[in-house]
């Protein structure tokens, strides 16, 4: 591995944090797809999905990602995804029997 290499791969605190990254990227990507793009079906579908999946969590996961969220919306540079960050909760059922 070079130099430059090490300084563009992320650094992650954890697997969980890894792949809540990478879901959040698919989502975005989904979400902001235009129809050209991705079938507007299917892009509800997995967005559906997601939300599926989502609500299928425990109260401490749904905790401990939204946690996960707001930690990388602070340090989201980008306001338009910074703003899908901080909705991520809401928009995907997280908030639902939260206490």
């Amino acid at each position: 591995m070079t130099c430059w290499e090490s300084a563009l791969m992320p650094v992650y605190s954890s697997l969980t944090h890894a792949l809540a990254e990478g879901l959040v990227d698919v989502l975005w990507f989904v979400e902001g797809s235009e129809d050209e793009q991705m079938d507007p079906d299917d892009a509800v579908k997995v967005l559906e999905g997601a939300a599926r999946l989502f609500s299928k969590l425990s109260s401490d996961q749904r905790s401990e990602l939204m946690d996960l969220l707001g930690t990388m919306a602070g340090a989201e540079p980008d306001p338009a995804r910074r703003e899908f960050l901080e909705g991520f909760p809401e928009g995907f059922g997280l908030l639902d029997d939260v206490v």
